[in-house]
């Protein structure tokens, strides 16, 4: 009588400790997951900041330089160049060449010679070069890309990965969805942001679950930037237990109650 006792309070000590394992996993509560949780900002109370990228080191820019006579402005662009497609292909690919902005900042110009681009924005950048540009051409039309903006996500998200940008501006948010999404595993509260500013690296806690971020400085990228997302508790205890814990514990389990049933019998 006895052993049946002591089965049955070991078989009802596993079906407790599977209950609160699986109670533990499931009870994730709402602000572990939504985001922009806060109280919604009033329309006229939004004011996002205007943060416009700026060119510095290693930077790889295209800067095209027409007017209303082709002639003139010829001068004034690199030539285009043609990358091949495949080994044995004949065909190409017609590219602009790009300026390297160095660590002073500068990229060798035709005709102008060196000019200092870094630390401009694009908007300093093409009023810059349209000024110097003036004395040469009539009424010159800059347009400046930059051709190697780049990001990187990772940690807890589904596609973690370097990825250029096609476009100068990029939210994190958008970021955040071009690796996946966070996995369900991921902290939602305290994103890390890795910056490089004038050569030091900068560090920043997004979190977010608040509707702040959207118009803090930090909510646009910036060139090389590295977004962090740390793992959650559940994640981090998870990763201290056997894998095969749960196939274990699921073992004893039926085995205690398949014993119970013998020995009640």
């Amino acid at each position: 009588m006895k052993l049946i006792i002591s089965t049955k309070l070991f078989s009802h000590k596993n079906a407790i400790l599977l209950f609160l394992v699986a109670f533990s996993v499931s009870c994730a509560s709402r602000k572990d997951f939504v985001y922009f949780q806060d109280e919604p900002v009033k329309k006229q109370d939004i004011s996002l900041v205007n943060t416009e990228l700026v060119y510095g080191t290693d930077d790889l820019l295209t800067i095209d330089v027409s007017s209303l006579d082709p002639e003139a402005s010829r001068p004034f662009n690199l030539p285009v160049v043609s990358y091949s497609m495949s080994v044995i292909g004949a065909q190409g690919e017609l590219k602009m060449q790009t300026y390297l902005i160095d660590s002073n900042g500068n990229v060798e110009f035709p005709v102008l010679g060196t000019v200092k681009l870094g630390g401009l924005t694009r908007t300093q950048a093409t009023a810059y070069l349209k000024e110097r540009l003036s004395e040469y051409i009539k009424d010159p039309i800059i347009n400046i890309r930059l051709a190697n903006f780049t990001i990187t996500v990772l940690g807890e998200v589904n596609k973690p990965g370097t990825y250029t940008i096609q476009d100068e501006r990029i939210s994190v948010s958008e970021a955040l969805g071009l690796a996946g999404d966070l996995t369900n595993n991921g902290k939602r509260t305290n994103v890390f942001l890795i910056r490089e500013t004038g050569g030091e690296k900068r560090f920043a806690r997004l979190d977010l679950t608040s509707v702040n971020l959207v118009n803090s400085q930090l909510y646009y990228m910036a060139q090389n930037d590295v977004l962090v997302v740390e793992p959650n508790r559940a994640r981090r205890n998870a990763s201290t237990y056997n894998p095969n814990t749960a196939v274990i514990i699921s073992a004893i389990s039926t085995l205690a109650t398949i014993t119970a049933i013998f020995v009640v019998k």
